[in-house]
């Protein structure tokens, strides 16, 4: 790869920062490559009339008169590949989507197909020729016509207030603040550099710089093209936006409801730097700059900062964030001991906390994790920090396990010394023996559970022998310090207990773990194994089935191997996918795994618990953690992400050497079980400096959404010694849709002062047309055979005849989904909009159509009607008609899904509840038809697949109704703000349209 040194900006930078710089880019014309029908390409010089009124071409066979596209005769201008032409097979894979565009012209909606040499190229032509299109329509002054702009002005008062002198110029020193002021994280040395080269453009040299200089330095190096081309798509085509213009912005794009005019004034008036744009309701650049940078406008969605789960279910149906060795700062074995671990874990909302307690110097116990260190903590200075930070970042339980390996006596004075510390907080009664699951978070709130051993009932003596855990004694054999023998015969090692310290464990008793089988016909609720990743890691890969079953009564605790001297991680997916609660992990080692660990816990308001899938809850479900695809009633999505840019990327660490070159790509990396697990980069940015443009898309194919976690690596192509930039991890429920910056973090977790990444985010249904579950968004087209989930035989002839009959209802809900998804998808390429468009975008595209031609047809919708049609009066063109006929049939469909869906779904619930009722004798049963071994298992799995199947199926056909009442909803809503809608009154609420269906109890 070839290096190049510069020593200024190149003079090919053309930095794009206003409406006037695309239109003379376009004047000056540039090479495009033109696509026939045949898929053919030929290159061609496009450049814009003088007078602003046709964009011409040459050379072409046709007269030059007629090798032009009149500006006013322009419908509309589309990005990306979305026309039939440049969707074709034989095209798709030439170019990428960012570099073609597409013009709409004439009475007959003809398209000119174009494939630029790169985005920036396209972003040009298109934000002209928008501009030109409405600057026909609207006659705002011509660009450069000497106006000045709302962001001059104001830029222009700013460089007045730093004038103290009056003289009309100011120090470059102050210059440098101020723009650095206005643009926190910018370098000065990039700030004096351009000053410099303005400086010298203008041949004005000198210590100083007047306001017209100041004012093109601070638009040169505070305009961000990405943001600037996405205003001029929403605004009117001006250099703002206007009320309406943002409000449709929040709306369409970012995927925001109950939007109001007044909450768009108020973003205006919190974000807009003028004066003048305050007060006239508009957001110019710079603010709508600031705006996509608040946390206003966070990719992480704000309802989950705060408790957002039904905190009422049983503990071991959460999983709960849980510290190894958390009294560590630097690795295990030759790490120091130190107190402030445990007030930083606490601070991050970890609920379970290893104590290893040994015999103290002093006659009371110590805490750490190995005789080696170079300190130790005396245990009631352990307690009492505990009970201090305990519930100061966390309201719901803390777990403190304690591993036992100091004498009895000592023992005593540790338990003399949690009672009186922790006193009310400490958590002693019995478990209720009626009971089958472990209490709530929510009931147990502000208390501390011992986890530990306990001396069987049968012992009256003031301590006794109980069966140890191998966790800690591999440590001890690697001092030499073990002073207990294994028993013969390779049984569990004995260790002596106090009465004291057995009284205080209650919800949490440790016992040694069998096997599946002897936990589910013999172990109590409140009774939890502890598990080595390594045998947890067995248990994952070979009975995972068994592994998720265990979990939806039982707590299990999985902690690092002892061979993790240098305290690594271990993937807590892994282990998180078969329903483990507790997986233990080294706080204090940052790393990938850490970042998904506290990724992870962040969407619960980092409350430390985070409640587990439903599918792996269920008394009865089918789930298996290492599928492959899809998961039987969990409507696998896909994530569209695009990686537009990234902002002030500080250099990696070990690159002292390099000089200030750093030439960065973005690694997104889907976490979550195995068929999700996925990673793509975006291509490198050579010689971009601190804010490199990538302009990629990817997408991923998540088929259980409620595991999964996304994460952002920033990473240097061209390191010397350490490659790493930065990260965000985000799990996937708590992304938002639309237009977010990302707030990059290093390697330790700690925030990096204004370094982002720009990106765009749509959710959809992996088969199209639907939206997202969560969010208002539609999908991808399905072209294979359409699939119908189907129920198993289980061999038993009673069960299967009550499950057979939900096979036609099956049919017909994967039928009434599908016809609606693909009506939609059709009618969203016809209108030249994505599969993440929604429904309200669409109407508005068609009517922008319509308002762009003085010969436009008459096209109007029909708000008086329930759902609404679309109706044309007199000739209209045929792309138009196809439009039509797409909404008809996308009306249609969905008209059949909502008369429908009740029916079907009352058939699928009356065969799940069948089905259920036999769950209870499902064991007499298999005695009666002589059911054992391989053959009773597969009749076990196919019953679960069965219910998990029906539910699943009715679930997504309650969805699926609740989002054709939506899109009707916004079809009204649209259509009355456009001015396409007639007889239109108030626009129904969907919840009016007709009750949504019930939901389907647990």
């Amino acid at each position: 790869k070839k290096k190049t040194v510069s020593f200024s900006s190149m003079p090919n930078d053309r930095k794009i920062n206003s409406t006037a710089a695309c239109i003379s880019l376009m004047l000056e014309g540039c090479e495009l490559k033109k696509v026939r029908s045949n898929s053919r390409m030929y290159s061609r010089f496009f450049v814009l009339d003088a007078d602003m009124r046709s964009v011409r071409w040459e050379p072409s066979k046709k007269d030059s008169e007629k090798a032009k596209i009149e500006i006013k005769s322009v419908k509309e201008v589309r990005v990306g590949k979305k026309t039939p032409v440049l969707r074709s097979n034989g095209l798709s894979d030439q170019f990428p989507d960012e570099c073609a565009f597409s013009i709409i012209y004439g009475d007959n909606y003809e398209s000119l197909d174009l494939v630029a040499s790169s985005a920036d190229v396209v972003s040009a032509w298109v934000m002209g020729l928008r501009y030109l299109v409405s600057y026909g329509k609207h006659s705002p002054e011509a660009p450069g016509t000497g106006h000045p702009s709302l962001r001059t002005s104001w830029i222009s008062s700013v460089f007045d207030l730093a004038d103290l002198e009056k003289s009309g110029h100011i120090p470059v020193s102050r210059a440098v603040q101020l723009i650095k002021a206005l643009n926190p994280g910018m370098k000065t040395s990039t700030i004096e550099l351009k000053f410099k080269e303005l400086q010298k453009a203008s041949e004005r040299p000198g210590m100083e710089v007047a306001c017209d200089l100041f004012v093109e330095a601070y638009c040169e190096l505070c305009t961000r093209p990405e943001i600037f081309f996405l205003l001029v798509q929403f605004s009117s085509n001006k250099e703002y936006l206007g009320v309406k213009d943002l409000l449709m912005f929040l709306e369409v794009e970012q995927g925001m409801e109950g939007v109001t005019e007044e909450k768009c004034l108020e973003i205006v008036s919190k974000y807009e730097p003028s004066k003048e744009g305050r007060e006239k309701g508009y957001l110019a650049i710079d603010g709508f700059t600031r705006y996509l940078l608040s946390a206003d406008c966070s990719i992480f969605d704000p309802q989950h900062r705060k408790v957002c789960q039904d905190m009422a279910q049983p503990l071991s149906h959460y999983y709960i964030s849980s510290a190894h060795s958390a009294c560590l700062l630097e690795d295990n074995f030759w790490g120091r001991s130190d107190i402030s671990g445990y007030i930083s874990a606490l601070g991050l909302g970890c609920r379970s906390i290893e104590l290893v307690l040994w015999d103290g110097p002093e006659g009371e116990p110590v805490v750490y994790t190995s005789p080696s260190a170079a300190s130790c903590v005396p245990f009631r200075a352990v307690v009492g920090l505990i009970d201090q930070h305990a519930f100061t970042a966390s309201a719901y339980p803390l777990i403190l396990c304690l591993v036992v390996r100091c004498s009895a006596p000592q023992q005593r004075l540790a338990a003399q010394c949690l009672r009186k510390t922790l006193g009310e907080k400490l958590y002693l009664e019995p478990p209720n023996p009626v009971a089958s699951y472990l209490p709530s978070p929510e009931e147990l709130k502000g208390r501390i559970l011992i986890k530990g051993k306990k001396l069987p009932p049968t012992c009256e003596d003031s301590e006794g022998e109980v069966s140890d855990e191998e966790e800690g004694w591999e440590l001890a054999r690697r001092l030499g310090q073990e002073d207990r023998e294994a028993p013969e015969g390779g049984g569990l090692r004995r260790v002596r207990l106090s009465r004291e310290l057995s009284e205080l464990v209650s919800l949490c008793q440790a016992v040694p773990f069998q096997d599946f089988e002897s936990s589910r016909r013999g172990q109590r609720y409140w009774e939890m194994c502890s598990f080595s990743e390594v045998e947890a890691g067995r248990f994952a890969n070979e009975c995972p089935a068994e592994l998720v079953s265990y979990n939806k009564r039982f707590l299990s605790r999985i902690y690092p191997s002892p061979m993790r001297i240098d305290a690594s991680n271990m993937n807590p997916q892994d282990f998180w996918k078969c329903g483990c609660q507790m997986v233990a992990m080294n706080y204090q080692t940052p790393g990938l795994m850490m970042d998904l660990n506290a990724g992870w816990f962040r969407q619960n308001g980092a409350c430390g618990y985070v409640l587990r899938p439903a599918i792996m809850r269920e008394e009865v479900s089918y789930f298996s953690a290492n599928a492959k695809d899809s998961l039987p009633g969990v409507p696998a999505q896909l994530l569209h992400l695009k990686v537009i840019s990234g902002q002030n990327l500080p250099k990696p660490k070990g690159s002292g050497a390099k000089g200030e070159v750093v030439e960065p790509y973005v690694c997104a990396e889907i976490h979550g079980i195995p068929a999700d697990c996925a990673e793509h980069r975006t291509k490198t940015a050579l010689q971009s400096g601190d804010n490199p443009i990538f302009d990629e898309s990817l997408e991923f194919q998540i088929n259980l959404p409620e595991l999964a976690v996304l994460r952002f690596v920033v990473l240097d192509d061209d390191y010397i010694g350490d490659e790493f930039i930065a990260q965000y991890t985000i799990p996937f429920e708590c992304l938002q849709p639309g237009y977010r910056h990302v707030p990059l973090q290093s390697l330790a977790g700690e925030p990096l002062p204004h370094a982002t990444l720009f990106v765009h985010v749509a959710i959809t249904d992996r088969r199209g047309g639907g939206k997202g579950h969560r969010r208002g968004l539609a999908g991808r087209r399905g072209r294979r055979v359409r699939e119908y989930t189907s129920t198993k035989a289980t061999g038993i002839k009673a069960i299967d005849e009550v499950f057979r009959t939900a096979t036609q209802p099956l049919r017909e809900a994967t039928d009434l989904r599908e016809n609606v998804q693909n009506a939609l998808v059709s009618f969203k390429e016809l209108c030249g909009l994505t599969p993440a468009a929604n429904m309200k975008q669409c109407i508005l595209t068609v009517s922008t159509w319509l308002l762009h031609s003085d010969s436009a047809p008459s096209v109007t919708l029909n708000l008086a009607e329930q759902y609404p049609p679309m109706e044309a009066q007199g000739p209209i063109p045929d792309l138009l008609r196809k439009v039509l006929t797409a909404y008809e049939t996308m009306i249609q469909t969905s008209r059949t899904l909502i008369e429908s869906a009740d029916a079907v779904y009352g058939k699928l619930i009356q065969a799940q509840q069948a089905g259920m009722d036999f769950h209870k004798e499902l064991h007499r049963i298999e005695t009666k038809e002589g059911l054992r071994g391989r053959k009773l298992q597969k009749a076990l799995e196919s019953f679960a697949w069965n219910i998990t199947v029906l539910k699943g199926q009715a679930d997504l056909l309650k969805h699926a109704k609740a989002e054709a009442l939506d899109n009707l909803w916004q079809i009204h809503n649209a259509g009355q703000s456009c001015g396409i809608g007639r007889n239109g009154s108030a626009s129904p609420e969907p919840s009016r349209l007709q009750a949504p269906l019930e939901p389907i109890p647990e």
